[in-house]
């Protein structure tokens, strides 16, 4: 039987509007399947925990303000959370990842539906666990393109690739775990940084896999770079070329031209790079920053841009400074500076009515009885923030504080530093070392205006810090060497364009002055990223109250939330 004209055009609009239906499914619904798989580098093969087999795990390529789901699917042999490190969450901190503060973990054989839900940010943010050391294997990139109908700051890029840094250690990664708790000293480094998961032409066995990034000449490429690396600022570079620097965090800059980077752990760059240079074979390549005496992965991992054409396989490494140049990482994050137009506005706080002043410390432990600690002088290593060094609960302090149960924390976090000293004397007493150790926590009333200024110090050892705020981005109004000076420093504050961030550098026996609206009502964590600070206890939880209007508030949890 023959259609009519009109039927026929009913039937295929209903069948277009199920296609777009379905695909609009498809694209804001996603399957993160959490399971162990064999990966071989460095001449051998071990079992690494993945998301859907894949190292690194799957890019998400979302836009600005969309609302997406994830299905976590803990396929693994161990507990796992999973978070979306940049994105702010507005109002629903329940699915943001970090284990006991917003939630349990999700136990082996179990699912969770995770909410992510995107607010201002644009450019690149990342996904990783947030519990023990998963976080070694177990990341990838997310890209939050400009809303439809409305474009980057810059030209179009011809293409846009995912530069996703970490490290691999040939050891299982729990075991190195177990060991750093075992000992109380420093864990054991790396074997190799990697770059898209490989370790590049200069480690055994690594270079048939070596990353090959094939370019057109005259053509200019944006590289998303993410430092997944667990312990370790990075240095990056491209032989031959120059890179620019457009985005940080989520977050667009003025375009920033320089010969190198340098990335915090948990920090990315959006970098336009210009192949635009005698077609052949140049290496990119990352090696470690480290300000500290502490042992580090001295190696560097290689990538290799091949313009299109038949070349000889003998590239040169680009210029990267000395593994412990800190003036060359302090003017690289100096230099930083927001993209202000009328496309691009910025609101920097002007009136704080919040001042917190946080010094971040590497401390000590004396040794248990009958036991042998690996920590400075036979010590046990901790850290701190004001001298409170962050004891996880055993009740995540979200579920403690929308349920009001008492008992799981504290509400003793100090505002200001419980003793002042020369924070970054070369010799200091002894008793410095030993902090209290506690779960507290610091609240903050709804749309009050933040200022906090995060003092290093050089308690056991002064070392670089990437403190990581989650649920919102900040504007990083200052940054020095040396002690906070309360009256000459705010002096030299950038209150027109600073850049605008969520992981800030505090530089080795330096500090840090960050601004932000405490406008998203929640539990939220803040911590080093330097995954062994975190472990030892340099974090710090903000409570942000729900304001008087219902919009102001935080939303009801999911209802498939992990068992505690």
């Amino acid at each position: 039987m023959l259609l009519s004209t009109k039927t026929f055009i009913w039937y295929i609009s209903a069948f277009l509007l199920f296609d777009q239906l379905l695909h609009c499914h498809a694209r804001n619904h996603y399957r993160f399947i959490v399971k162990e798989a064999p990966y071989t580098r460095l001449c051998s093969t071990k079992n690494i925990l993945t998301v859907n087999g894949q190292f690194p795990g799957p890019t998400l390529r979302l836009h600005a303000g969309e609302t997406i789901t994830v299905d976590v699917y803990n396929k693994g042999d161990y507990n796992i959370t999973i978070h979306w490190h940049g994105v702010k969450m507005p109002r629903y901190p329940w699915t943001d990842g970090p284990e006991y503060i917003t939630q349990c973990p999700i136990p082996p054989g179990s699912k969770f539906t995770q909410k992510l839900i995107l607010g201002s940010e644009e450019g690149t943010v990342w996904w990783h666990a947030h519990n023990e050391w998963f976080r070694a294997t177990v990341y990838g990139a997310i890209f939050v393109y400009p809303k439809p109908e409305t474009s980057y700051p810059f030209p179009k890029p011809h293409a846009e690739v995912p530069i996703l840094l970490g490290e691999w250690w040939k050891q299982d990664i729990t075991a190195v775990y177990e060991g750093l708790l075992a000992t109380g000293g420093d864990p054991n480094v790396s074997d190799a940084f990697t770059i898209n998961g490989q370790p590049g032409d200069l480690y055994p066995c690594s270079r048939p896999d070596t990353f090959k990034l094939n370019v057109k000449h005259g053509k200019t490429y944006l590289l998303r770079i993410v430092n997944a690396a667990l312990n370790d600022f990075l240095f990056f570079g491209i032989a031959g070329h120059q890179i620019t620097v457009v985005g940080a965090d989520g977050s667009y800059t003025k375009p920033l031209t320089r010969d190198f980077v340098v990335i915090g752990s948990g920090n990315t760059l959006d970098v336009l790079f210009h192949a635009n240079q005698k077609p052949g074979q140049y290496y990119m390549a990352a090696r470690a920053y480290s300000s500290s005496a502490i042992p580090f992965d001295n190696t560097t991992t290689t990538a290799i841009v091949k313009y299109n054409g038949n070349y000889p396989s003998s590239p040169s490494l680009p210029y990267l400074p000395y593994y412990n140049d800190t003036n060359a990482s302090f003017n690289f994050s100096a230099t930083l500076r927001s993209l202000v137009s009328e496309e691009c506005p910025i609101s920097v706080p002007l009136r704080v009515t919040t001042q917190i002043i946080s010094t971040v410390s590497v401390n000590a432990f004396p040794c248990g009885f009958n036991e042998t600690c690996l920590g400075t002088n036979g010590t046990r290593f901790r850290a701190s923030m004001n001298n409170i060094s962050f004891l996880l609960p055993s009740i995540d302090i979200l579920e403690a504080y929308y349920g009001n149960l008492y008992g799981v924390f504290g509400e003793s976090f100090p505002q200001f530093p419980p003793s002042i000293f020369n924070f970054t004397a070369q010799y200091l007493p002894l008793f410095l070392e030993i902090p209290k150790v506690g779960t507290e926590v610091f609240f903050l009333d709804y749309n009050s205006t933040v200022e906090l200024v995060l003092q290093g110090t050089n308690v056991v050892a002064g070392i670089d810090h990437p403190m990581h705020l989650h649920g919102y981005s900040f504007y990083v109004v200052g940054q020095g060497l040396g002690n906070f000076d309360p009256e000459k420093d705010p002096l030299g504050y950038n209150l027109i364009d600073p850049p605008l961030l969520n992981t800030v550098t505090v530089h080795k026996n330096g500090w840090a002055a960050i601004r932000f609206q405490a406008n998203n009502p929640g539990v939220w964590f803040m911590h080093c990223h330097l995954e062994r600070h975190l472990t030892w206890g340099m974090n710090v939880v903000f409570i942000v109250k729900d304001g008087q209007r219902q919009e102001e508030r935080l939303l009801p949890p999911p209802p498939d939330m992990p068992p505690c």
